[in-house]
């Protein structure tokens, strides 16, 4: 079937409350399995380490993924950090699955790169290796102890009213006709008094299925047009949020963090991702499509897949 759109009313759409995220629930950690590899061993060192430093009980991946009834109760009563070795993201698929509170996210190639240290080749952990792990963990506990990222949004937006909807096989992927603007990567901004608020698109979050996780940019990060503005998880893929505009973070939505899937619910609406004080809007917008544009772009890269 050919690609079209055409214009549409916002549907109507029954709210979902967050996930409880309470501060005496208590802390599990999920680590990969994946000791082929030097990166494994770091994850499980990593986790053995965190469980000390945190207090948290440790969750077996191979028990949970043959035997998930033996840690209902714990995925029930706690909140899950999870340690993947490699962009593979056993662990991760694994809580996405059986629908885990993921509180915290870590993944070890990323760390590597961060330190600019490679590992040592062996699957035992030599000094890098262990240095590595704790960095990790002491990153960890830092971020649990850090406030809440959110901070109050600094503007008011009214919901989008009328949508252009694009149109492929049975799928629909809508677009606000009013006060948008988007960027090649699927990312919407608009702008109020000076502050932008960015989420992504209708046509995205139906590429990712059901998201996750929202790896949030912390509170008054700097942040270029084109430069990233965290990730967001499903069980599908890994999305970096490619920012639309260049500033400052200034809020990020602590409702989505709690409950990812406002994403999918409402991704123009209640599933917003963070608000930013603009550096340079005049200049940014020049590089944006209007929504008649990237319904254009909608289209050819629904037709392309």
């Amino acid at each position: 079937m050919r690609s079209r759109f055409r214009a549409s009313r916002k549907p109507s759409r029954s709210s979902s409350g967050s996930r409880a995220r309470g501060l005496e629930m208590k802390r599990a950690i999920l680590s990969c399995n994946g000791l082929d590899k030097p990166e494994g061993s770091v994850a499980r060192e990593a986790a053995i380490r965190g469980a000390d430093a945190t207090g948290s009980e440790i969750v077996c991946p191979v028990l949970l993924n043959r035997a998930p009834a033996r840690y209902k109760k714990v995925l029930s009563d706690s909140l899950l950090i999870v340690v993947d070795g490699c962009s593979t993201r056993c662990a991760s698929k694994l809580a996405a699955r059986l629908e885990a509170k993921v509180e915290r996210k870590v993944l070890v190639t990323d760390a590597v790169k961060a330190s600019g240290q490679p590992l040592e080749s062996t699957l035992g952990l030599g000094p890098k290796g262990l240095a590595l792990a704790q960095s990790i963990v002491d990153e960890l506990v830092r971020k649990l102890n850090a406030p809440a990222v959110a901070a109050e949004p600094a503007a008011e937006f009214e919901t989008p009213a009328e949508y252009l909807a694009v149109t492929h096989d049975k799928f629909e992927f809508r677009i606000p006709v009013v006060d948008y603007m988007f960027n090649e990567n699927d990312v919407w901004v608009r702008v109020l008094d000076g502050v932008a608020r960015v989420g992504i698109s209708d046509y995205m979050q139906q590429k990712l299925t059901d998201i996750n996780y929202f790896d949030a940019p912390r509170i008054d990060a700097a942040v270029e047009q084109f430069g990233e503005l965290g990730s967001l998880e499903s069980a599908k893929a890994v999305f970096e949020i490619v920012s639309p505009i260049g500033g400052t973070v200034t809020a990020v939505n602590q409702a989505v963090i709690d409950n990812p899937g406002l994403i999918n619910e409402d991704p123009y609406g209640a599933g917003w991702l963070v608000e930013v004080k603009l550096a340079a809007w005049p200049q940014d917008q020049e590089l944006l499509l209007e929504p008649a544009a990237y319904a254009e772009t909608v289209k050819r890269k629904a037709a392309e897949e």
